[in-house]
């Protein structure tokens, strides 16, 4: 059997995103929100994946059949991705229409009445300008670096005459003001612009010390290759190279440049001059006014009416404002699922664990933080209170390397111990572990979660975090930090299994267990719920699984190389992904065993990093109740109605009404009515 092309999987993702743009069910706004994650998601695509494919592509032989088949693969990846741009334009000017309808206009800077002119006037003297530091193409050095997160103004300035020489301009939209600004309307309709025409509306004053009759501003746009060049100086610590590593990747090779059609020939060539791009070069496209959709996630909320209803997370009934968490811990597990759940007991948890004086230690992992991050704050705290705090920040995680080395220093700095990154291998497992002294002895209370301890994606994401006293599980924890800090033979392990170690060989174990079940006429079949599936080895394992007849179902939301429900080879499995308001990002995997289920979840995902180059953790669901409420969740999104969307054979990302035992059922609404019922 052949697998899925991996890129082409995950480019096939905003093949489900974009959708949710032009779905009726979804409110006007989200579904401009929709367009910016799908601008996002192919920021991120290009940055890895086709900058992964240029390099391979440029050290493969001349005229060798590897060098080839590359540059055949990365031509089918940017045909899927034509397709798609031009879907996106399609929904964009749509939605844009929508708007219309709403009695809500897109304006520019030539569409402006008076007093919008005076408003928009005042807020660029006082919140924008401050923030503009045009750059003279003609003094700019060949190869200087630009930054690559925003989008910049390219100014023509020109006389009638042409007694003054032109002058090029380049001037970064600032990522200090907001990307879309209300205007005031003195009728009932609702005006709104892009920042980068607030500036244009301004640009004579900007440029009246020159005078110059003509001034035109085109926006451009470039995306780097984000993979970080690690030194390996060992003379230097983890930390001071990957600050070099960070400033060297604002140099990485540019792979994509957009710019607006419209600007003039001589000014576009000057600028690929200065930035050593080439128009030979596959990432040069003209495009339309307009650039960096990914900000569209921020559109403002004009109307209350076209957004979402709100949906307030709601406390854990057991786990009571104010009340000792340890003690509830002592009488049962307690599994938190985000974003339905508040992510207050998290912090919770680590607060009163700083004023405990019982408690000896806190140890905790980060792959990802927020940028004012609640839970560092409370391990600050915990530090100033006196107890034993280590950190292992992940500094190797792509995309925000600078804020967690900011937040490196500041912990070093309040006495927290921050192991170092371990070059080659992320630590990829979010753990919290407890070390509390009871009678002499060690007592743990532990926290595993799917996702990142990070209170600003614990909104949207949806994600497990259990918190329990379990001495075994809190064994694996605490031993899981004794691997990393000490990096030498791997510790025993009770009830968990951690990669690089046990989890091939989990599953491995699990699914054999499942055939032979099958054979023996006891109860078979495995659900899987991923963000990928892209490792083959354990792919190949997944189909030898079900050919023997072990039904499988697969929610994934990310790539899936696996050809589901193929006749004769993968009909027993059937593969579904699930696109909402919430982005799913739980790994659960239950095993039927003979009809006496077993319930794992974890950090990991099906992929050779996770499995080979990570350090990642899988742990056991023990707590019968917890079992019965994540399989309830599962179920839901078996049966959902509204958001379901096939990666089967031949119909990868269909959108269907399908029949279920519920006639309208979107899982995500249903999940959380589900648990904050429970929850009264």
């Amino acid at each position: 059997m052949q697998f899925e092309n991996r890129d082409i999987s995950w480019i096939n993702i905003n093949g489900r995103v974009l959708p949710e743009a032009v779905d009726t069910q979804n409110p006007l706004i989200e579904k401009i929100k929709f367009l910016g994650i799908f601008s996002n998601n192919r920021d991120e695509f290009f940055r890895v994946r086709i900058a992964t494919l240029r390099r391979m592509i440029n050290i493969a032989p001349k005229g060798s059949k590897q060098k080839k088949s590359l540059s055949e693969e990365l031509e089918s990846i940017l045909k899927v991705v034509e397709y798609q741009e031009k879907a996106y334009t399609a929904a964009f000017i749509k939605i844009l229409k929508e708007l219309k309808k709403e009695n809500i206009f897109l304006v520019n800077e030539t569409e402006l009445t008076e007093s919008q002119g005076d408003f928009v006037k005042e807020y660029f003297k006082t919140k924008v300008r401050p923030y503009l530091f045009p750059i003279m193409i003609d003094y700019f050095e060949t190869g200087q670096v630009l930054n690559d997160t925003t989008i910049y103004l390219a100014v023509n300035l020109s006389d009638n005459d042409k007694r003054k020489k032109e002058r090029h301009v380049l001037i970064e939209v600032p990522s200090e003001a907001p990307r879309f600004l209300k205007l005031h309307s003195e009728d009932e309709n609702v005006y709104f612009m892009f920042l980068e025409d607030v500036i244009r509306y301004n640009l004579s004053d900007l440029f009246s010390i020159w005078d110059y009759d003509n001034i035109s501003a085109h926006i451009i746009k470039f995306t780097r290759d984000s993979e970080l060049d690690i030194d390996n100086d060992v003379s230097k610590s983890f930390l001071e190279i990957m600050e070099e590593s960070v400033k060297k990747r604002k140099k990485g090779i540019p792979v994509r440049f957009i710019y607006d059609r419209t600007i003039p020939s001589a000014l576009l060539e000057k600028i690929i001059k200065k930035l050593n791009f080439t128009t030979k070069n596959y990432q040069l496209r003209g495009g339309g006014r307009y650039h960096n959709f990914k900000d569209l996630m921020s559109f403002p909320s004009l109307k209350e009416e076209l957004m979402f209803k709100k949906q307030d997370s709601f406390r854990h009934k057991d786990l009571v404002e104010n009340d000792s968490i340890f003690k509830v811990l002592r009488k049962k597990d307690v599994l938190l699922h985000f974003p339905y759940h508040s992510f207050d007991p998290i912090i919770d948890f680590i607060r009163e664990a700083s004023i405990d004086p019982k408690v000896k230690s806190i140890k905790m992992t980060f792959y990802r933080a927020a940028k004012h991050s609640l839970a560092m704050n409370a391990l600050i705290n915990a530090a100033r209170n006196g107890k034993h705090v280590t950190v292992f920040m992940e500094l190797q995680a792509r995309v925000d390397e600078q804020a967690k080395i900011l937040w490196t220093q500041k912990l070093q700095s309040e006495g927290v111990k921050v192991l170092p990154t371990i070059p080659g291998m992320k630590v990829h497992a979010k753990l919290i572990i407890i070390r509390y002294k009871e009678a002499g002895k060690n007592f743990f209370f532990s926290n595993i979660s799917t996702g990142n301890f990070n209170e600003s994606t614990a909104r949207v994401y949806s994600d497990l975090s259990l918190l329990t006293a379990n001495q075994d599980i809190g064994h694996d924890v605490y031993n899981f930090f004794e691997l990393i800090e000490s990096r030498y033979r791997p510790p025993e392990f009770r009830l968990s299994y951690v990669s690089p170690f046990h989890i091939r060989s989990f599953f491995d174990e699990k699914l054999e267990r499942e055939i032979k079940n099958y054979k023996e006429g006891k109860e078979a079949w495995v659900i899987l719920k991923l963000n990928s599936l892209a490792d083959k080895e354990i792919a190949f394992k997944i189909k030898q699984t079900a050919s023997e007849g072990v039904k499988i179902d697969m929610i994934i939301r990310g790539i899936n190389i696996m050809p589901t429900n193929v006749p004769n080879e993968t009909e027993n499995i059937n593969a579904f992904s699930i696109v909402g308001r919430f982005l799913e990002h739980s790994r659960i995997f239950i095993f039927a065993n003979g009809g006496n289920p077993e319930y794992y979840f974890g950090s990991a995902d099906l992929m050779s990093r996770n499995l080979d180059h990570r350090f990642e953790i899988i742990c056991p669901i023990l707590d019968k109740d917890i079992k019965e409420e994540v399989m309830q969740t599962i179920k839901l999104q078996q049966n959902d109605t509204e958001k379901y969307r096939s990666l089967n054979y031949g119909e990868v990302n269909k959108y269907t009404r399908r029949r279920s035992q519920f006639p309208h059922l979107n899982s995500q609404t249903a999940i959380y009515e589900y648990l904050k019922n429970k929850n009264s």
